[in-house]
């Protein structure tokens, strides 16, 4: 799978969407320069972001093209429990932070742990997430926990 480590300018939107296959349109690369300006944006906040800028854009396009986008490596996926999944520009391997209150994500620079020796007989591991769970400094400051 491609990996996009950083994506800046639309040129180089452009050039990715071709290196992967995809077919440069307006929405693709509108949602793709929307992604690439960085954060974890679920659906409504990508659409609503694009269509500012593109006039028209239905939410269905857009889970369309996050698919594909997905399938050649251009984007993640983060699901989070009870809330919409948001979505990152595919970049080095690295874990994720959790906000318990508001489910704001971050990037944390993390290696996943090996299973413990014997834990997993014959089993191929291809990866591990680790997800940290907790209070953003917001939330924390807001008083929405200890």
């Amino acid at each position: 799978m491609a990996v996009v480590e950083e994506l800046t300018g639309r040129e180089a939107v452009i050039q990715r969407l071709r290196d992967v296959g995809l077919r440069v349109t307006g929405p693709r690369l509108e949602v793709l320069t929307v992604l690439a300006a960085g954060g974890h944006l679920d659906v409504e906040a990508i659409t609503t972001t694009a269509r500012e800028r593109l006039g028209t854009l239905t939410s269905q396009a857009v889970y369309e093209m996050l698919r594909h986008f997905q399938e050649t490596g251009l984007v993640a996926k983060f699901d989070r429990p009870g809330l919409p999944a948001v979505f990152e520009i595919s970049g080095p391997p690295h874990q994720h932070a959790l906000c318990t209150a508001c489910g704001r994500v971050e990037n944390v620079s993390a290696t996943a742990p090996e299973p413990p020796r014997g834990a997993l007989p014959r089993w191929r591991v291809d990866d591990a997430e680790v997800v940290f769970r907790g209070l953003c400094p917001d939330c924390r400051a807001a008083g929405s926990g200890a």
